[in-house]
């Protein structure tokens, strides 16, 4: 549904920025763009994922934001997360009561709950509750974004949604260089948690407060 590039040129430009990122595993869910909704059918894909990656980290998109699709999935990924530990859930025999019947595999992965659940909070904002250093990084992840040619090339298309090509590294790299200054590096990406933290050597923290 977006307004720039079909959906096989997303594809094809998924698979380039996976490259750059030396991403070993991605998958697209059956989850139409422009409806994702927080359904028991889609918490039930996403559940069956999760046992099946059994990640200890899961990043959310931030619970508030322009696009439904995106606070959507902040919900619908933590209520996901909760559903694939529980030991009497099959989410493979309950996909296939459905019409779709996706994710009948299932049924041979054991529950798992990841360790931690954070939101990405670059693009609203709201303090971090921690930076992380992605200054080695940075290349690239912004050689990743421009993988997506169909979106960030100039055109009449959405031009007043999408900054000039020519000005897009620049915006990526001060918001990097602004997180990186709360944190004492050069860039880095801004998370927010949920939960309190806990210390056991306040001395540890690499940023000083003074």
């Amino acid at each position: 549904m977006g307004t720039r590039g079909s959906a096989d040129d997303r594809a094809r430009e998924a698979d380039n920025a996976a490259k750059i990122l030396s991403v070993s595993w991605r998958r697209a869910l059956d989850i139409p763009d422009g409806r994702v909704e927080n359904t028991w059918e889609n918490r039930l894909k996403v559940a069956a994922m999760v046992r099946e990656t059994r990640p200890r980290v899961v990043i959310l998109p931030y619970w508030k934001g322009r696009h439904p699709d995106h606070y959507t999935c902040s919900v619908l990924g933590y209520e996901a997360c909760f559903l694939a530990g529980l030991s009497k859930l099959d989410p493979g025999v309950e996909l296939g009561k459905t019409a779709s019947g996706v994710g009948r595999q299932a049924a041979s992965f054991a529950p798992h709950r990841p360790f931690k659940i954070i939101y990405a909070t670059l693009y609203y904002d709201i303090r971090p509750t921690f930076v992380v250093d992605i200054t080695e990084q940075f290349e690239g992840r912004l050689a990743s974004l421009m993988a997506y040619k169909s979106q960030f090339s100039d055109q009449q298309a959405g031009k007043d949604l999408f900054p000039a090509h020519a000005e897009i590294r620049a915006r990526v790299e001060s918001m990097a260089r602004f997180y990186g200054a709360l944190g004492g590096v050069t860039y880095g990406e801004p998370f927010l948690q949920k939960e309190v933290g806990l210390v056991d050597d306040l001395l540890a923290v690499p940023v000083k407060s003074i």
